[in-house]
């Protein structure tokens, strides 16, 4: 396993194990599965593991299998406030406090924001005297480092890295999404902050082996490197120093083997030219199946009313590269779950946008298409209610 460090010099395995897909069996987390996958990972050099409150079931899990194991002291545990729920500092304590229950700790390594969203989401939270709990938890050693973790556009992320004094952050990143989320310019500026950067999504919830179009599965099956459409997906990944440790929801002793083998001997700048080339190639089988030709560059951006257009136009590709079930949760995590929507319903055609894209894009026509695929209506129904709960 290799290693690279954060704030404190601490250091953290490149692979890290994200803990949202643990494999169930009557409805409950398999226990025993779940404690013989993730001691597999630590047997192999893993010390990072990722939870939130809102993981069913997974809190508590994490919590029996080190207590059983007698291992706290060897890993790393990364969990999540839910903001979003929590209406007062009384609040923050209680979530906090149930998390430090669920877990059998007294400590967690790494916390986060979690789904912090923006500026205003932010401005909310220090309201409810969020930035003093901080201060009190990192002082008592409950919390060794804070963070947040990000889903959106590039420069709300960068507003957010420089709203606080953070210790970390995660992102959305991997092949695809190279140019959209944070992106690799988000990457740069939070590695150039001294921010140690987690990444989530490295292979769009198994997307990129499951689902990639079949042309890009037969060019990977003939590469003459054997390597795995995973594989491909993490060495890219594990090539970028910026990039602290990827998370990876691994529910196989095969695949926590395969990924280690990976992490083991992927080190940053041995991606050769040719394989950024072959890379290139997959990225464009994928993007032929898609609707918009947006390469994300965001040279549309402001949009005088919020939208989100290179978002909008992500997801609305998804539908046809992925699925119409991850494509609409992930354009509702991005437009209506932040203090300020970014709808591509909010569009009243100006036209500003079209004047800057290099693409040529029919920009307000492509969003009007775009929203009646993805503003649902379940969709807008979500939208009222968190409109009249104030949830961000």
């Amino acid at each position: 396993m290799q290693y690279r460090y954060d704030k404190h010099a601490d250091p953290v395995s490149v692979l890290a194990y994200g803990c949202m897909r643990f494999a169930k069996k009557n409805g409950k987390i398999d226990i025993d599965k779940a404690e013989a996958e993730v001691m597999e990972a630590v047997k192999g050099g893993i010390n990072y593991f990722d939870t939130a409150y809102i993981y069913s079931g997974s809190e508590d899990a994490l919590g029996v299998i080190f207590e059983r194991n007698h291992c706290r002291e060897q890993i790393y545990i990364a969990d999540k406030l839910p903001h979003y729920l929590i209406k007062s500092k009384a609040g923050l304590e209680k979530t906090f406090q149930e998390q430090l229950k669920r877990l059998r700790t007294t400590y967690i390594d790494y916390y986060l924001m979690h789904m912090l969203t923006d500026l205003k989401t932010w401005e909310k939270l220090k309201g409810l005297g969020i930035e003093e709990w901080i201060q009190e938890k990192l002082e008592k050693g409950q919390i060794r480092n804070i963070g947040f973790s990000y889903h959106g556009s590039t420069e709300k992320f960068c507003e957010l890295v420089d709203a606080y004094p953070w210790d970390f952050c995660m992102i959305q990143y991997n092949y695809l999404d190279e140019h959209s989320q944070a992106g690799r310019r988000g990457l740069m500026y939070a590695s150039e902050k001294g921010l140690p950067v987690m990444i989530m999504e490295p292979l769009r919830g198994g997307k990129l082996v499951n689902l990639l179009p079949e042309k890009a599965k037969e060019k990977i099956a003939l590469h003459p490197s054997g390597r795995s459409a995973a594989e491909w997906a993490l060495r890219w990944l594990f090539d970028q120093p910026q990039v602290t440790t990827v998370l990876s929801g691994m529910n196989s002793i095969e695949m926590i083997k395969e990924n280690l083998k990976v992490a083991s001997d992927a080190r940053p700048g041995s991606f050769s030219q040719a394989d950024q080339a072959f890379i290139e190639d997959i990225k464009r089988e994928i993007n032929s199946s898609m609707k918009v030709g947006c390469t994300g560059c965001g040279y549309c951006m402001p949009c005088p009313k919020g939208v989100d257009i290179p978002m909008a136009f992500s997801s609305y590709n998804l539908i046809y590269s992925e699925s119409r079930t991850a494509a609409r949760k992930g354009y509702m995590q991005c437009t209506i779950m932040r203090h300020t929507p970014t709808s591509a319903s909010l569009c009243v055609e100006c036209g500003k946008c079209e004047i800057h894209c290099p693409q040529g894009i029919e920009i307000r026509k492509e969003l009007k298409c775009a929203a009646r695929e993805l503003e649902t209506v379940k969709y807008r129904v979500f939208r009222r209610i968190i409109q009249l709960l104030k949830l961000w």
